[in-house]
């Protein structure tokens, strides 16, 4: 599959014209709607909490409009990002390859890579892959045959990918770790980066967030207060070499101002309510 122009579903300027035009046939709808929702939910508040929750009048076209442009999602690419720590071979090969789903093959396959470059000897890399929640029937089904992404920018330092970053292999090696020396150990190898991705939704199955984002993207134009839709995907499936838009790695100038000035578009924004 060929890798289309993306998507920023926070930013309506990058969204096609298609899209844009349905998102204009039902301006009134989403405005009713939300502007119902937000009043209803300040009289709420402002109740003794008794009172019953009140029904919104628009729910059910609303709810099937957000349906029906998580459908027409499927067919665009949207841009992702991805927080690991990764030494240069390993940037290297996905700028020559792009982008494979985790099993325990391929950790074991990134685990021997570092033990050829001296990195890790055989002992700890056995105990590292021994120690990986991958192993685990409850874990699998959250990890295995998955690369997981952010659907809008988050700072570097935020604490939800802080400890990506900080530890080489990622969840698969970090997460269950005891060992203080081996939690030392993948805390010196590679170096942090945050990788720009195009993602095609039909390799996803996060089309329907990514409706509901598009969607509030655009009620925000109106003066509309939805919350904030940004949400976790990932690819079921490698990615090409051209879904790879760009690594930022630390020290670089960018790596630093992902999420607070870049990409330029990009304001970050508290909750709707």
């Amino acid at each position: 599959m060929s890798i289309l122009k993306p998507i920023d579903v926070w930013d309506i300027d990058t969204f096609d014209e298609e899209l844009r035009a349905k998102l204009r046939r039902e301006e009134s709808l989403i405005r009713d709607y939300l502007t119902t929702s937000r009043r209803q939910f300040l009289e709420r508040e402002a109740s003794d909490h008794r009172m019953p929750h009140p029904q919104n009048p628009h729910a059910a076209d609303y709810i099937a409009f957000t349906e029906e442009v998580g459908r027409d999602m499927e067919s665009r690419t949207i841009r992702a990002w991805h927080y690991a720590r990764l030494v240069d071979e390993e940037v290297r090969a996905m700028r020559e390859g792009g982008i494979y789903t985790g099993t325990l093959d391929t950790l074991r396959r990134r685990l021997d890579a570092q033990v050829t470059a001296g990195a890790l000897s055989p002992a700890d890399a056995e105990k590292l892959y021994k120690a990986s929640p991958c192993h685990h029937p409850e874990q699998q089904p959250g990890r295995l045959g998955k690369f997981w992404m952010a659907s809008e920018p988050i700072r570097a330092d935020d604490d939800g990918v802080e400890p990506l970053l900080e530890n080489w292999g990622g969840e698969s090696t970090y997460f269950w770790l005891k060992d203080e020396r081996l939690k030392a150990l993948v805390a010196t190898i590679g170096q942090p980066r945050i990788l720009e991705v195009a993602v095609p939704l039909a390799k996803t199955t996060h089309s329907y967030s990514a409706g509901r984002a598009v969607i509030g993207a655009f009620a925000r134009t109106l003066g509309c207060r939805p919350d904030r839709e940004g949400f976790d995907l990932y690819t079921l499936e490698p990615l090409e070499l051209a879904a790879i838009l760009a690594v930022h790695t630390e020290g670089e100038p960018k790596f630093k101002k992902v999420g607070r000035g870049y990409p330029t578009t990009f304001k970050a924004a508290c909750s709707g309510r």
